[in-house]
């Protein structure tokens, strides 16, 4: 357990920075889902619509550093290769 105040105020910091970063992992997950449902329904329209709204959520996420650079060029890169393949 922390000690000093300043691991106490560290600690509390954690637990609401783990919270703030669960709730933008999952906004970029399901914008993510979006885009996969349309495909898979064959929904043309819907799923460019879908990946247009992705791909900012998904660059954000990449700017934050909550996930890698590569990573978010890769799921725009596979995303945009299935809707165009539609």
């Amino acid at each position: 357990m922390a000690n000093s105040a300043q691991a106490k105020k560290r600690a509390r910091q954690a637990v609401r920075n783990r919270a703030h970063n669960i709730s933008l992992r999952s906004r970029m997950r399901t914008a993510i889902k979006k885009v996969v449902y349309a495909i898979e329904d064959g929904n043309k329209e819907q799923a460019q619509q879908a990946y247009q709204s992705a791909v900012p959520v998904i660059d954000s996420m990449a700017r934050k550093g909550m996930i890698h650079k590569n990573k978010a060029a890769r799921h725009k890169s596979r995303l945009n290769k299935q809707v165009v393949a539609l």
